[in-house]
């Protein structure tokens, strides 16, 4: 995966950020309101169990793709292309996941969807043993929650992030992370399989959270790995030496392990088809400009298409918010400014990422592949914009008059939309790829609106459409007057920058 290297950044330090700048200050140029119905119509398809959850390297996602290139093609968008490259997939067909009580003659039956998900990248089989709660699963000279307890044979209990007011090292840091470093942990110290506590701040205690990325290879393919809402978390080890909660305040008030071994059992039982190269595409479109001075320059607007997926048949994250909405918006671009009268002099080109739910690989593919990446003045990313209570548009630190392009179009309906008073802000997400190469990104999205991340609630009917018609507006018309040709984004340094390589 491509990195910035030293390099890169030593010299960016010399020679400064793009030039940020307008040629000559004019009005902007009023557009028309986008639809709230077509916004919902594309939601609504997007976010449907058609679609699977759009899991990249599915093909649910491959799915997604056709909607998204006949509607741009519906729309007079040229020059449609797939780039294609390969990801990593894991599909879980099914999954069994009981807990057994001693001196109770009934097991506890759990529901796939309902309060745990498997891990993105889990192994498949058959596992039936003991449980020992390991903490944080943190395998360290400076804490060992595997210290002085038995996993040999057994299932690990852990909780997901790490302990607060930890004192390990950031090298630490990435091995104790994610869900993969900990089953590797887990599996050093002889346990058959893992069962990771929800402990996000972000997810409802109730809802179980998908995720795909789980941390770097290998992929461990024998070894189950779950992850539990906290409320399941409670339940499994409620009547044991700690609660959960107790548990927790132990690991921080000590600063140390406080690990032990349950009196339950649990059978897990994965079948999942894992493959290290499957085959997934971002969806690129070009709306040619209008005028021939300034048709071979290029505004880019982009919205990450995959997400979490679906596991068995009772689990499935919509992903209506994320990010079927910024889909929608960069969709409803498309249609306004196709329209008569309002093709802009500058090319518009239009980019769907795969991968975005696997570090963001969807769009260092683009940096990599498209031919005509030079001549690319901003990037507008719009991401998330169907809940929250304002809407943040990120990007400020580095690029203040393209914020201050944006800001100034946020006019509908009324004013003061955008959360103003922050402090200043770096693109973030499918941005951050194209902020590395200093080409000025933006990023509209919302400020409070994680509340349906990833999880199955995320459907259509929870959008708040006002939110969503204001965030698309705002997308619309920012991408509306930087293609008029009057924005430069780019100094001629930044011109020869390549994600990760420098190239003069």
């Amino acid at each position: 995966m491509a990195v910035v290297t030293a390099a890169f950044v030593c010299l960016m330090a010399l020679t400064g950020r793009a030039q940020d700048s307008v040629k000559v200050q004019r009005d902007p140029v009023p557009m028309p309101t986008v639809s709230q119905d077509t916004l919902l119509k594309h939601i609504m398809n997007l976010s449907s169990e058609t679609y699977e959850g759009r899991m990249s390297g599915t093909a649910g996602y491959d799915r997604a793709v056709k909607y998204v290139e006949g509607v741009l093609a519906s729309y007079g968008v040229e020059d449609i292309t797939e780039q294609e490259f390969k990801v990593e997939c894991n599909e879980v067909e099914n999954c069994k996941f009981n807990v057994y009580i001693p001196g109770v003659k009934d097991k506890r039956v759990f529901t796939l969807g309902h309060e745990f998900c498997c891990a993105g990248m889990t192994g498949r089989g058959y596992v039936d043993a003991q449980l020992v709660f390991c903490g944080y699963g943190v395998d360290s000279k400076l804490m060992d929650d595997y210290a002085g307890v038995d996993v040999q044979g057994k299932i690990a209990v852990v909780l997901t992030g790490l302990p607060e007011g930890h004192v390990l090292p950031q090298s630490e840091v990435e091995r104790n992370t994610t869900l993969r470093d900990k089953a590797r942990s887990a599996e050093r110290h002889g346990a058959i399989g893992l069962l990771a506590v929800n402990m996000s701040e972000s997810c409802l205690p109730d809802a179980p959270q998908g995720r795909v990325y789980c941390g770097a290879l290998p992929h461990l393919g024998t070894f189950p790995i779950l992850q539990l809402t906290r409320e399941c978390g409670r339940e499994i080890m409620s009547g044991e030496s700690m609660g959960l909660e107790e548990a927790v305040a132990a690991i921080a008030a000590d600063k140390g392990p406080h690990s032990f071994a349950l009196l339950k059992k649990a059978e897990i039982d994965i079948n999942a088809r894992y493959r290290s190269e499957a085959r997934t595409a971002n969806v690129v479109g070009i709306l040619k400009g209008s005028d021939r001075r300034y048709s071979k320059e290029y505004i880019m607007v982009g919205a990450s298409l995959d997400g979490a997926g679906m596991q068995g048949e009772t689990c499935l994250f919509p992903g209506a918010d994320i990010n079927a909405s910024g889909v929608a918006a960069v969709l409803e671009t498309a249609r306004l400014l196709s329209q008569p009268g309002y093709r802009p002099k500058r090319s518009v080109v239009f980019v769907l990422f795969a991968a975005g739910e696997q570090q963001y690989l969807g769009s260092r593919r683009f940096a990599d592949m498209f031919p005509k990446l030079r001549r690319i003045e901003a990037f507008v990313n719009v991401q998330n914009i169907g809940y929250g209570d304002s809407l943040l548009v990120l990007g400020n630190a580095h690029y203040p008059t393209l914020y201050n392009i944006a800001a100034n179009r946020d006019t509908f309906p009324g004013r003061h939309n955008i959360m103003r008073g922050i402090e200043p802000t770096e693109p973030r997400g499918d941005a951050r790829v194209f902020d590395a190469m200093r080409l000025p990104s933006l990023v509209i999205t919302t400020h409070n609106g994680m509340h349906h991340n990833h999880v199955a609630t995320d459907i259509w009917e929870n959008i708040d459409r006002r939110m969503l018609v204001i965030g698309a507006q705002l997308a619309t018309e920012t991408v509306a007057e930087l293609a008029e040709g009057l924005y430069v984004g780019r100094s001629p340094q930044s011109k020869g920058y390549r994600y990760g390589l420098i190239q003069y």
